[in-house]
Protein backbone atom coordinates (compact mmCIF):
# COMPACT_ATOMS: atom_id res chain seq x y z
CA UNK A 1 0.00 0.00 0.00
CA UNK A 2 1.21 3.47 -1.02
CA UNK A 3 2.15 6.13 1.95
CA UNK A 4 0.13 8.95 1.72
CA UNK A 5 1.63 12.26 3.37
CA UNK A 6 -0.96 14.95 4.55
CA UNK A 7 -0.13 18.35 5.84
CA UNK A 8 -2.16 19.03 9.01
CA UNK A 9 -4.27 21.72 7.35
CA UNK A 10 -5.00 18.50 4.11
CA UNK A 11 -5.29 16.15 7.28
CA UNK A 12 -7.83 17.76 9.13
CA UNK A 13 -9.91 18.57 5.45
CA UNK A 14 -10.25 14.89 4.65
CA UNK A 15 -11.48 14.31 7.89
CA UNK A 16 -14.03 16.69 6.98
CA UNK A 17 -14.39 15.63 3.34
CA UNK A 18 -14.78 11.80 4.65
CA UNK A 19 -17.44 13.28 7.14
CA UNK A 20 -19.67 14.44 4.51
CA UNK A 21 -19.27 18.01 5.25
CA UNK A 22 -17.08 21.49 5.00
CA UNK A 23 -15.89 23.63 7.55
CA UNK A 24 -19.33 24.79 7.97
CA UNK A 25 -20.95 21.40 8.85
CA UNK A 26 -23.22 21.66 5.51
CA UNK A 27 -23.08 18.53 3.63
CA UNK A 28 -21.27 18.60 0.34
CA UNK A 29 -23.49 18.57 -2.88
CA UNK A 30 -22.63 16.17 -5.43
CA UNK A 31 -19.03 15.53 -4.20
CA UNK A 32 -16.35 14.47 -5.62
CA UNK A 33 -13.75 12.23 -4.57
CA UNK A 34 -10.60 13.39 -2.19
CA UNK A 35 -8.33 12.66 -4.39
CA UNK A 36 -8.98 13.48 -8.18
CA UNK A 37 -8.53 11.22 -11.51
CA UNK A 38 -4.93 10.13 -11.66
CA UNK A 39 -2.62 9.47 -14.58
CA UNK A 40 0.96 8.76 -15.58
CA UNK A 41 0.69 9.75 -19.35
CA UNK A 42 -1.75 12.38 -19.89
CA UNK A 43 -4.70 14.05 -18.28
CA UNK A 44 -7.85 16.26 -19.48
CA UNK A 45 -10.45 18.06 -16.99
CA UNK A 46 -13.33 19.83 -18.72
CA UNK A 47 -16.78 20.83 -17.80
CA UNK A 48 -18.34 18.08 -19.73
CA UNK A 49 -17.90 14.31 -20.09
CA UNK A 50 -17.78 14.09 -23.63
CA UNK A 51 -15.60 16.77 -24.19
CA UNK A 52 -12.74 15.35 -21.91
CA UNK A 53 -13.65 11.67 -23.18
CA UNK A 54 -12.85 13.58 -26.85
CA UNK A 55 -9.59 14.94 -25.55
CA UNK A 56 -8.34 11.83 -23.94
CA UNK A 57 -9.00 10.03 -26.83
CA UNK A 58 -6.70 12.29 -28.70
CA UNK A 59 -3.99 12.78 -26.63
CA UNK A 60 -4.15 8.41 -26.68
CA UNK A 61 -4.30 8.45 -30.60
CA UNK A 62 -0.44 10.47 -29.87
CA UNK A 63 -2.26 13.78 -30.34
CA UNK A 64 -0.33 16.53 -27.96
CA UNK A 65 -1.80 18.59 -25.56
CA UNK A 66 -2.74 21.33 -28.29
CA UNK A 67 -4.61 18.61 -30.34
CA UNK A 68 -6.21 17.56 -27.88
CA UNK A 69 -7.33 21.40 -26.60
CA UNK A 70 -8.76 21.80 -30.41
CA UNK A 71 -10.78 18.72 -29.85
CA UNK A 72 -12.04 19.48 -26.62
CA UNK A 73 -12.98 23.44 -27.51
CA UNK A 74 -15.02 21.81 -30.05
CA UNK A 75 -16.25 18.99 -28.44
CA UNK A 76 -17.33 21.99 -25.97
CA UNK A 77 -19.12 23.76 -28.50
CA UNK A 78 -21.45 20.54 -29.31
CA UNK A 79 -22.17 19.09 -25.51
CA UNK A 80 -22.12 22.54 -23.41
CA UNK A 81 -23.87 24.81 -25.40
CA UNK A 82 -24.42 27.36 -21.94
CA UNK A 83 -21.04 28.34 -22.34
CA UNK A 84 -18.93 25.74 -25.21
CA UNK A 85 -19.28 28.02 -28.20
CA UNK A 86 -17.71 28.70 -31.86
CA UNK A 87 -19.54 31.63 -31.42
CA UNK A 88 -17.28 33.46 -28.69
CA UNK A 89 -13.56 33.26 -27.75
CA UNK A 90 -11.22 33.23 -25.30
CA UNK A 91 -7.15 32.71 -24.64
CA UNK A 92 -5.16 29.77 -24.15
CA UNK A 93 -1.97 30.11 -22.44
CA UNK A 94 0.51 27.36 -23.21
CA UNK A 95 3.67 25.83 -21.68
CA UNK A 96 5.76 23.05 -24.33
CA UNK A 97 7.70 19.85 -22.79
CA UNK A 98 10.85 22.28 -23.48
CA UNK A 99 10.10 25.07 -21.13
CA UNK A 100 8.93 27.27 -24.05
CA UNK A 101 5.89 29.24 -22.47
CA UNK A 102 3.09 32.12 -24.31
CA UNK A 103 -0.40 32.65 -24.91
CA UNK A 104 -2.94 33.11 -27.58
CA UNK A 105 -5.36 35.85 -27.56
CA UNK A 106 -8.76 35.50 -29.51
CA UNK A 107 -10.80 37.12 -27.70
CA UNK A 108 -13.73 38.94 -29.50
CA UNK A 109 -14.01 42.37 -30.54
CA UNK A 110 -15.94 45.34 -31.53
CA UNK A 111 -17.59 45.50 -35.02
CA UNK A 112 -16.52 48.29 -37.39
CA UNK A 113 -19.84 49.74 -36.56
CA UNK A 114 -19.55 49.92 -33.03
CA UNK A 115 -19.87 53.59 -30.94
CA UNK A 116 -18.81 54.53 -27.71
CA UNK A 117 -22.54 55.28 -26.51
CA UNK A 118 -24.28 52.67 -28.84
CA UNK A 119 -25.63 51.73 -25.72
CA UNK A 120 -26.71 54.80 -24.41
CA UNK A 121 -30.45 56.72 -24.54
CA UNK A 122 -30.78 60.19 -26.07
CA UNK A 123 -30.31 61.17 -22.21
CA UNK A 124 -27.08 59.55 -21.63
CA UNK A 125 -28.68 56.57 -19.51
CA UNK A 126 -27.97 52.57 -20.32
CA UNK A 127 -30.79 51.10 -22.24
CA UNK A 128 -31.85 47.84 -20.14
CA UNK A 129 -30.61 44.80 -21.78
CA UNK A 130 -29.49 46.06 -25.23
CA UNK A 131 -25.70 44.88 -24.45
CA UNK A 132 -26.80 41.60 -23.24
CA UNK A 133 -29.89 40.18 -24.58
CA UNK A 134 -29.92 39.71 -28.55
CA UNK A 135 -28.01 40.75 -31.48
CA UNK A 136 -26.74 44.21 -30.64
CA UNK A 137 -24.64 42.63 -27.84
CA UNK A 138 -22.39 40.51 -30.25
CA UNK A 139 -19.19 40.61 -30.56
CA UNK A 140 -16.60 39.38 -33.62
CA UNK A 141 -16.18 35.94 -32.50
CA UNK A 142 -12.48 34.88 -32.27
CA UNK A 143 -12.93 30.98 -31.47
CA UNK A 144 -12.47 29.25 -34.64
CA UNK A 145 -9.71 31.61 -35.54
CA UNK A 146 -8.40 30.79 -32.20
CA UNK A 147 -8.39 26.94 -32.64
CA UNK A 148 -7.03 27.49 -36.14
CA UNK A 149 -3.75 29.15 -35.00
CA UNK A 150 -3.44 27.28 -31.93
CA UNK A 151 -3.04 23.81 -34.82
CA UNK A 152 -1.35 25.75 -36.99
CA UNK A 153 1.63 26.70 -34.58
CA UNK A 154 1.84 23.70 -31.60
CA UNK A 155 -0.48 20.75 -32.94
CA UNK A 156 0.73 17.80 -34.37
CA UNK A 157 -2.19 15.29 -36.09
CA UNK A 158 -4.25 16.32 -39.27
CA UNK A 159 -6.74 19.08 -38.65
CA UNK A 160 -9.52 16.95 -39.41
CA UNK A 161 -8.79 14.32 -37.57
CA UNK A 162 -9.07 16.63 -34.69
CA UNK A 163 -12.45 18.38 -35.62
CA UNK A 164 -14.05 15.41 -36.47
CA UNK A 165 -14.90 14.01 -32.95
CA UNK A 166 -17.11 17.34 -32.36
CA UNK A 167 -18.66 15.91 -35.83
CA UNK A 168 -19.65 12.92 -34.54
CA UNK A 169 -20.95 14.25 -31.31
CA UNK A 170 -23.32 16.61 -32.83
CA UNK A 171 -24.74 14.13 -35.62
CA UNK A 172 -25.54 11.65 -32.68
CA UNK A 173 -27.05 14.67 -30.27
CA UNK A 174 -26.06 15.21 -26.84
CA UNK A 175 -27.82 13.46 -23.77
CA UNK A 176 -28.86 16.47 -21.45
CA UNK A 177 -27.51 16.33 -17.69
CA UNK A 178 -30.01 17.17 -15.34
CA UNK A 179 -27.75 20.62 -14.81
CA UNK A 180 -28.21 21.33 -18.38
CA UNK A 181 -31.80 20.34 -19.01
CA UNK A 182 -32.42 22.74 -16.12
CA UNK A 183 -30.60 25.63 -17.61
CA UNK A 184 -32.16 25.34 -20.93
CA UNK A 185 -35.67 25.31 -19.13
CA UNK A 186 -34.90 28.42 -16.96
CA UNK A 187 -33.56 30.77 -20.13
CA UNK A 188 -36.35 29.25 -22.30
CA UNK A 189 -38.51 33.22 -22.42
CA UNK A 190 -34.98 34.65 -23.31
CA UNK A 191 -34.57 31.83 -26.72
CA UNK A 192 -38.01 33.07 -27.55
CA UNK A 193 -37.11 36.85 -27.01
CA UNK A 194 -34.07 36.85 -29.12
CA UNK A 195 -34.87 34.97 -32.22
CA UNK A 196 -36.85 35.50 -34.65
CA UNK A 197 -37.90 31.63 -35.20
CA UNK A 198 -38.43 28.63 -33.24
CA UNK A 199 -34.61 27.13 -32.28
CA UNK A 200 -33.72 24.04 -31.35
CA UNK A 201 -33.35 24.86 -27.89
CA UNK A 202 -36.56 25.11 -27.48
CA UNK A 203 -39.38 22.56 -26.97
CA UNK A 204 -43.25 23.02 -25.70
CA UNK A 205 -42.70 20.18 -23.42
CA UNK A 206 -39.44 20.80 -20.33
CA UNK A 207 -36.62 19.72 -21.50
CA UNK A 208 -35.86 16.74 -19.32
CA UNK A 209 -32.42 14.64 -18.30
CA UNK A 210 -31.80 12.38 -21.09
CA UNK A 211 -33.15 14.13 -23.67
CA UNK A 212 -31.57 14.21 -27.09
CA UNK A 213 -30.85 17.39 -28.01
CA UNK A 214 -30.32 17.25 -31.71
CA UNK A 215 -27.65 19.26 -33.45
CA UNK A 216 -27.56 18.51 -36.94
CA UNK A 217 -27.20 22.42 -38.39
CA UNK A 218 -23.94 22.67 -35.84
CA UNK A 219 -22.83 19.43 -37.20
CA UNK A 220 -22.47 20.94 -41.02
CA UNK A 221 -20.83 24.57 -39.94
CA UNK A 222 -18.30 21.90 -38.17
CA UNK A 223 -18.13 20.40 -41.55
CA UNK A 224 -17.13 23.77 -43.04
CA UNK A 225 -14.88 24.52 -40.23
CA UNK A 226 -13.07 20.95 -40.99
CA UNK A 227 -12.99 21.02 -44.89
CA UNK A 228 -11.96 24.81 -44.78
CA UNK A 229 -10.28 25.78 -41.52
CA UNK A 230 -10.99 29.55 -40.93
CA UNK A 231 -12.75 29.97 -44.00
CA UNK A 232 -15.03 27.77 -43.21
CA UNK A 233 -16.98 30.14 -40.52
CA UNK A 234 -15.19 33.76 -41.50
CA UNK A 235 -16.45 33.25 -45.29
CA UNK A 236 -18.88 31.57 -47.21
CA UNK A 237 -21.75 30.04 -46.11
CA UNK A 238 -21.51 29.91 -42.34
CA UNK A 239 -20.40 33.62 -43.12
CA UNK A 240 -23.33 34.23 -44.67
CA UNK A 241 -25.78 32.55 -42.43
CA UNK A 242 -24.48 34.77 -39.55
CA UNK A 243 -24.31 38.22 -41.69
CA UNK A 244 -28.32 37.35 -42.24
CA UNK A 245 -28.73 36.92 -38.50
CA UNK A 246 -27.38 39.69 -37.98
CA UNK A 247 -29.75 41.85 -40.18
CA UNK A 248 -32.33 40.17 -39.14
CA UNK A 249 -32.37 41.30 -35.95
CA UNK A 250 -30.63 44.70 -35.46
CA UNK A 251 -27.03 43.57 -35.18
CA UNK A 252 -23.67 44.92 -36.42
CA UNK A 253 -21.56 42.34 -37.54
CA UNK A 254 -20.42 42.62 -41.21
CA UNK A 255 -18.57 39.95 -43.99
CA UNK A 256 -15.73 42.42 -43.41
CA UNK A 257 -15.79 41.88 -39.47
CA UNK A 258 -15.90 38.61 -39.97
CA UNK A 259 -13.08 38.54 -42.71
CA UNK A 260 -11.10 40.27 -41.13
CA UNK A 261 -10.76 38.49 -37.80
CA UNK A 262 -7.24 37.10 -36.58
CA UNK A 263 -6.09 36.17 -33.23
CA UNK A 264 -2.99 37.59 -31.52
CA UNK A 265 -0.11 35.91 -30.23
CA UNK A 266 1.10 37.62 -27.22
CA UNK A 267 3.81 37.20 -24.23
CA UNK A 268 3.07 35.71 -21.41
CA UNK A 269 2.77 37.62 -18.23
CA UNK A 270 5.11 36.21 -15.79
CA UNK A 271 5.85 36.27 -12.44
CA UNK A 272 6.61 33.86 -8.64
CA UNK A 273 4.67 33.12 -5.78
CA UNK A 274 6.95 31.39 -2.72
CA UNK A 275 9.43 29.94 -5.51
CA UNK A 276 7.04 29.23 -7.98
CA UNK A 277 6.34 30.42 -11.45
CA UNK A 278 3.58 31.43 -12.62
CA UNK A 279 2.53 32.31 -15.70
CA UNK A 280 -1.14 33.74 -16.96
CA UNK A 281 -2.63 35.67 -19.67
CA UNK A 282 -1.75 39.21 -20.36
CA UNK A 283 -4.55 42.31 -21.44
CA UNK A 284 -6.92 42.41 -23.20
CA UNK A 285 -7.43 39.65 -19.82
CA UNK A 286 -7.07 41.62 -16.18
CA UNK A 287 -7.08 38.04 -15.00
CA UNK A 288 -3.03 37.47 -14.98
CA UNK A 289 -2.10 41.13 -13.83
CA UNK A 290 -4.54 41.10 -11.45
CA UNK A 291 -3.19 37.18 -10.04
CA UNK A 292 -0.03 38.42 -9.56
CA UNK A 293 -0.66 41.26 -7.88
CA UNK A 294 -2.26 39.69 -5.02
CA UNK A 295 0.03 36.37 -4.87
CA UNK A 296 2.76 39.15 -4.73
CA UNK A 297 0.57 41.03 -2.17
CA UNK A 298 0.17 38.05 0.10
CA UNK A 299 3.85 36.74 -0.20
CA UNK A 300 4.91 38.70 3.22
CA UNK A 301 1.99 37.39 5.15
CA UNK A 302 2.25 33.40 6.57
CA UNK A 303 -1.03 32.16 5.49
CA UNK A 304 -0.23 28.55 6.26
CA UNK A 305 0.52 29.53 10.05
CA UNK A 306 -2.65 31.68 10.07
CA UNK A 307 -4.44 28.76 8.26
CA UNK A 308 -7.19 28.09 5.80
CA UNK A 309 -10.22 30.26 5.86
CA UNK A 310 -9.36 31.93 9.06
CA UNK A 311 -9.76 35.25 10.11
CA UNK A 312 -6.72 37.06 9.35
CA UNK A 313 -6.22 34.94 6.28
CA UNK A 314 -9.37 35.89 4.77
CA UNK A 315 -9.03 39.46 5.85
CA UNK A 316 -5.74 40.32 3.76
CA UNK A 317 -6.84 38.05 0.86
CA UNK A 318 -10.13 40.56 0.79
CA UNK A 319 -7.70 44.05 1.35
CA UNK A 320 -5.99 42.87 -1.69
CA UNK A 321 -8.42 42.11 -3.77
CA UNK A 322 -10.35 45.68 -3.13
CA UNK A 323 -7.26 47.34 -4.60
CA UNK A 324 -6.36 45.37 -7.12
CA UNK A 325 -10.13 45.01 -9.19
CA UNK A 326 -9.76 49.06 -8.12
CA UNK A 327 -6.91 49.14 -10.58
CA UNK A 328 -8.63 46.80 -12.66
CA UNK A 329 -11.19 49.21 -13.31
CA UNK A 330 -8.93 52.17 -14.14
CA UNK A 331 -5.88 50.52 -15.99
CA UNK A 332 -6.82 47.93 -17.81
CA UNK A 333 -8.05 47.74 -21.70
CA UNK A 334 -6.78 46.47 -24.62
CA UNK A 335 -3.08 46.74 -25.36
CA UNK A 336 -3.67 47.35 -29.03
CA UNK A 337 -5.49 50.80 -28.28
CA UNK A 338 -3.91 51.85 -24.84
CA UNK A 339 -0.50 51.67 -23.24
CA UNK A 340 -1.35 49.17 -19.84
CA UNK A 341 1.25 50.22 -17.67
CA UNK A 342 2.53 46.17 -16.78
CA UNK A 343 5.55 46.75 -15.03
CA UNK A 344 4.03 49.72 -13.13
CA UNK A 345 1.30 47.22 -11.59
CA UNK A 346 3.37 44.50 -11.17
CA UNK A 347 6.22 46.63 -9.61
CA UNK A 348 7.23 45.09 -5.88
CA UNK A 349 7.67 48.40 -4.63
CA UNK A 350 4.16 49.76 -5.56
CA UNK A 351 2.33 46.65 -4.58
CA UNK A 352 3.98 46.90 -1.44
CA UNK A 353 2.76 50.46 -1.29
CA UNK A 354 -0.91 49.51 -1.72
CA UNK A 355 -0.88 47.14 1.32
CA UNK A 356 0.53 50.00 3.78
CA UNK A 357 -2.95 51.27 4.84
CA UNK A 358 -3.66 47.52 5.38
CA UNK A 359 -5.07 47.71 8.83
CA UNK A 360 -5.22 43.83 10.56
CA UNK A 361 -7.94 44.88 12.98
CA UNK A 362 -10.36 47.00 10.44
CA UNK A 363 -11.65 46.81 7.05
CA UNK A 364 -10.80 49.42 4.53
CA UNK A 365 -13.89 50.89 3.36
CA UNK A 366 -14.10 50.99 -0.64
CA UNK A 367 -14.83 54.32 -0.39
CA UNK A 368 -11.59 54.70 0.37
CA UNK A 369 -9.92 52.36 -2.26
CA UNK A 370 -9.34 53.82 -5.33
CA UNK A 371 -6.86 53.12 -7.81
CA UNK A 372 -3.14 53.32 -7.10
CA UNK A 373 -0.68 55.87 -7.66
CA UNK A 374 1.99 54.49 -10.18
CA UNK A 375 5.20 54.35 -9.31
CA UNK A 376 7.11 55.19 -12.66
CA UNK A 377 -17.55 40.66 -15.33
CA UNK A 378 -18.62 37.59 -17.40
CA UNK A 379 -20.80 35.41 -16.06
CA UNK A 380 -20.36 32.49 -14.75
CA UNK A 381 -21.23 30.16 -17.85
CA UNK A 382 -17.98 31.04 -19.07
CA UNK A 383 -16.01 27.54 -19.50
CA UNK A 384 -12.29 26.16 -18.94
CA UNK A 385 -10.24 23.08 -19.97
CA UNK A 386 -6.71 22.20 -18.45
CA UNK A 387 -5.03 19.55 -20.57
CA UNK A 388 -1.37 17.51 -19.71
CA UNK A 389 0.08 15.25 -22.62
CA UNK A 390 2.40 12.20 -22.14
CA UNK A 391 5.92 14.84 -23.18
CA UNK A 392 4.92 17.48 -20.58
CA UNK A 393 3.41 19.52 -23.19
CA UNK A 394 0.33 21.84 -20.97
CA UNK A 395 -2.86 24.18 -22.15
CA UNK A 396 -4.83 26.00 -19.90
CA UNK A 397 -8.18 27.30 -22.02
CA UNK A 398 -10.54 29.78 -21.05
CA UNK A 399 -13.32 30.36 -23.25
CA UNK A 400 -16.63 31.74 -23.33
CA UNK A 401 -20.10 33.68 -24.53
CA UNK A 402 -19.90 35.96 -21.36
CA UNK A 403 -23.60 35.44 -19.81
CA UNK A 404 -25.16 31.86 -19.78
CA UNK A 405 -25.93 31.37 -23.50
CA UNK A 406 -24.63 34.64 -24.31
CA UNK A 407 -26.86 36.86 -26.33
CA UNK A 408 -29.01 33.76 -26.45
CA UNK A 409 -29.08 34.52 -29.94
CA UNK A 410 -28.45 31.01 -32.32
CA UNK A 411 -27.60 31.50 -35.91
CA UNK A 412 -30.22 30.41 -38.08
CA UNK A 413 -29.16 27.82 -40.36
CA UNK A 414 -25.97 27.41 -38.47
CA UNK A 415 -27.49 26.14 -35.32
CA UNK A 416 -24.62 27.90 -32.60
CA UNK A 417 -25.17 30.51 -29.98
CA UNK A 418 -23.32 33.79 -30.53
CA UNK A 419 -22.03 35.62 -27.72
CA UNK A 420 -23.23 39.14 -25.85
CA UNK A 421 -19.34 40.01 -24.73
CA UNK A 422 -19.77 43.98 -25.70
CA UNK A 423 -21.65 43.95 -22.62
CA UNK A 424 -17.47 43.52 -21.11
CA UNK A 425 -16.36 47.09 -22.59
CA UNK A 426 -17.45 49.87 -20.23
CA UNK A 427 -20.54 50.44 -21.61
CA UNK A 428 -20.66 54.04 -19.52
CA UNK A 429 -17.55 54.53 -17.65
CA UNK A 430 -18.72 54.16 -14.22
CA UNK A 431 -21.49 52.36 -14.61
CA UNK A 432 -21.34 48.53 -13.85
CA UNK A 433 -21.77 45.45 -16.02
CA UNK A 434 -23.92 42.49 -15.90
CA UNK A 435 -21.39 40.94 -12.98
CA UNK A 436 -21.22 44.40 -11.16
CA UNK A 437 -17.49 45.43 -12.30
CA UNK A 438 -16.71 49.10 -13.00
CA UNK A 439 -14.87 50.04 -15.88
CA UNK A 440 -13.23 53.45 -17.11
CA UNK A 441 -12.38 55.17 -20.28
CA UNK A 442 -9.03 52.28 -20.92
CA UNK A 443 -12.23 49.89 -21.82
CA UNK A 444 -13.99 51.92 -23.35
CA UNK A 445 -16.17 50.56 -27.13
CA UNK A 446 -14.22 51.77 -29.97
CA UNK A 447 -14.37 49.42 -33.58
CA UNK A 448 -12.16 46.66 -33.88
CA UNK A 449 -11.21 47.15 -29.91
CA UNK A 450 -11.36 43.69 -27.91
CA UNK A 451 -13.23 44.17 -24.57
CA UNK A 452 -11.65 43.42 -21.65
CA UNK A 453 -11.82 40.15 -19.51
CA UNK A 454 -11.25 38.52 -16.45
CA UNK A 455 -10.13 35.28 -17.77
CA UNK A 456 -7.25 33.60 -16.21
CA UNK A 457 -6.14 30.52 -17.56
CA UNK A 458 -2.15 30.12 -15.63
CA UNK A 459 -0.03 27.71 -15.60
CA UNK A 460 2.95 26.93 -12.67
CA UNK A 461 6.03 25.39 -13.04
CA UNK A 462 8.33 24.11 -9.92
CA UNK A 463 12.06 23.96 -10.29
CA UNK A 464 11.74 24.11 -13.81
CA UNK A 465 9.40 21.50 -13.94
CA UNK A 466 5.86 21.74 -14.94
CA UNK A 467 3.41 21.89 -12.07
CA UNK A 468 -0.01 22.43 -12.35
CA UNK A 469 -2.29 24.06 -15.22
CA UNK A 470 -5.45 25.74 -13.80
CA UNK A 471 -7.97 28.06 -14.51
CA UNK A 472 -11.75 28.74 -14.39
CA UNK A 473 -15.03 30.36 -15.67
CA UNK A 474 -17.21 32.67 -13.23
CA UNK A 475 -17.27 36.40 -14.41
CA UNK A 476 -15.55 38.44 -12.35
CA UNK A 477 -14.93 36.09 -9.82
CA UNK A 478 -12.59 33.98 -12.10
CA UNK A 479 -9.67 36.04 -10.97
CA UNK A 480 -10.01 34.93 -6.98
CA UNK A 481 -11.03 31.59 -7.68
CA UNK A 482 -7.83 30.65 -9.37
CA UNK A 483 -6.09 32.82 -6.86
CA UNK A 484 -7.63 30.48 -4.16
CA UNK A 485 -7.00 27.18 -6.37
CA UNK A 486 -3.47 28.22 -5.81
CA UNK A 487 -3.06 29.42 -2.15
CA UNK A 488 -5.18 25.97 -1.19
CA UNK A 489 -2.40 24.05 -2.94
CA UNK A 490 0.87 26.11 -2.14
CA UNK A 491 0.42 27.46 1.33
CA UNK A 492 -2.12 24.84 2.48
CA UNK A 493 -0.87 21.82 1.04
CA UNK A 494 -4.51 20.67 -0.71
CA UNK A 495 -4.41 18.36 -3.52
CA UNK A 496 -6.07 18.98 -6.92
CA UNK A 497 -8.99 17.65 -6.18
CA UNK A 498 -9.62 19.47 -2.51
CA UNK A 499 -8.39 22.91 -3.78
CA UNK A 500 -11.05 23.09 -6.92
CA UNK A 501 -13.61 21.77 -4.65
CA UNK A 502 -12.87 23.64 -1.44
CA UNK A 503 -15.82 26.62 -0.83
CA UNK A 504 -14.98 29.67 -2.03
CA UNK A 505 -15.19 33.83 -0.99
CA UNK A 506 -14.85 37.05 -3.33
CA UNK A 507 -14.73 40.26 -2.93
CA UNK A 508 -14.25 42.77 -6.31
CA UNK A 509 -13.94 45.91 -4.84
CA UNK A 510 -17.42 47.52 -5.60
CA UNK A 511 -19.55 46.12 -4.32
CA UNK A 512 -18.19 46.73 -0.63
CA UNK A 513 -19.10 43.12 0.68
CA UNK A 514 -17.69 39.86 0.97
CA UNK A 515 -19.41 37.73 -1.07
CA UNK A 516 -18.58 33.67 0.18
CA UNK A 517 -20.54 30.43 -0.96
CA UNK A 518 -23.30 29.22 2.24
CA UNK A 519 -20.47 26.56 2.78
CA UNK A 520 -17.45 28.65 3.12
CA UNK A 521 -15.99 30.41 6.09
CA UNK A 522 -17.08 28.67 9.55
CA UNK A 523 -19.41 31.03 11.91
CA UNK A 524 -16.95 32.19 14.18
CA UNK A 525 -14.36 33.32 11.38
CA UNK A 526 -17.51 35.34 9.83
CA UNK A 527 -17.94 36.97 13.11
CA UNK A 528 -14.41 38.13 13.54
CA UNK A 529 -14.72 39.58 10.29
CA UNK A 530 -17.66 41.28 10.64
CA UNK A 531 -16.05 42.75 13.92
CA UNK A 532 -13.10 43.89 11.57
CA UNK A 533 -16.00 45.92 9.08
CA UNK A 534 -16.38 43.34 6.66
CA UNK A 535 -20.07 42.85 5.55
CA UNK A 536 -21.13 39.22 4.23
CA UNK A 537 -23.64 38.42 1.74
CA UNK A 538 -23.69 34.77 0.67
CA UNK A 539 -23.76 34.15 -2.71
CA UNK A 540 -24.73 30.67 -4.60
CA UNK A 541 -21.92 28.72 -5.72
CA UNK A 542 -19.68 29.90 -8.36
CA UNK A 543 -17.26 29.16 -10.62
CA UNK A 544 -15.86 25.89 -12.35
CA UNK A 545 -12.55 25.24 -11.59
CA UNK A 546 -10.56 22.72 -13.57
CA UNK A 547 -6.33 22.07 -12.84
CA UNK A 548 -4.16 19.58 -13.29
CA UNK A 549 -1.25 18.76 -10.33
CA UNK A 550 1.74 17.33 -10.67
CA UNK A 551 2.07 14.28 -7.45
CA UNK A 552 5.14 13.77 -6.00
CA UNK A 553 5.12 9.95 -7.35
CA UNK A 554 5.04 11.90 -10.88
CA UNK A 555 1.80 10.79 -12.08
CA UNK A 556 -0.98 13.40 -12.86
CA UNK A 557 -3.72 14.58 -10.90
CA UNK A 558 -6.79 15.99 -11.99
CA UNK A 559 -9.07 18.35 -10.30
CA UNK A 560 -12.97 18.66 -11.71
CA UNK A 561 -15.31 20.97 -9.85
CA UNK A 562 -17.94 18.83 -8.40
CA UNK A 563 -19.77 22.48 -8.80
CA UNK A 564 -20.63 21.39 -12.30
CA UNK A 565 -20.80 18.23 -14.75
CA UNK A 566 -16.92 18.86 -14.73
CA UNK A 567 -14.92 15.76 -15.53
CA UNK A 568 -11.36 14.69 -15.12
CA UNK A 569 -9.91 11.82 -17.27
CA UNK A 570 -6.48 10.33 -17.35
CA UNK A 571 -4.09 7.46 -18.36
Amino acid sequence: MRKISLSPVAFLWLLLQLAGCQPSGKPISGAKPEIGATGRKGMVVSAHPEASRIGLEILRKGGNAYDAAVATGFALAVAYPVAGNIGGGGFLVYRKQDGEAGTLDYREKAPGAATKNMYLDAQGNVVKDASTLGHLAVGVPGAVAGMVAMHEKLGSLPWAQVVQPAIDLAQKGVVLTEREARMLNNDKEDFIKANKFATHLVREAPWQKGDVLPLQELARTLERIRDRGQKGFYEGETADLLVQEMRRGGGIISHQDLKDYRSVWRPAITGSYRGYKVISMPPPSSGGIALLQLLNMMEPYDLKEWGWQQANTVHVMVEAQRRVYADRASYLGDPDFIKVPVGNLLDPAYLRSRMTTLDMEKATPSTQVQEGKLLARESDQTTHYSIVDQWGNAASVTTTLNGGYGSKVVVEGAGFLLNNEMDDFSVKPGVPNMFGLIGGEANAIAPGKRMLSSMTPTILEKDGQLFMVVGTPGGSTIITSVFQAILNVVDHGMGMQQAVAAPRFHHQWLPDVVQPEARALAAPVREALQKKGHALRNRSDYGAVDGILKRKDGTWEGGADPRGDDTALGY
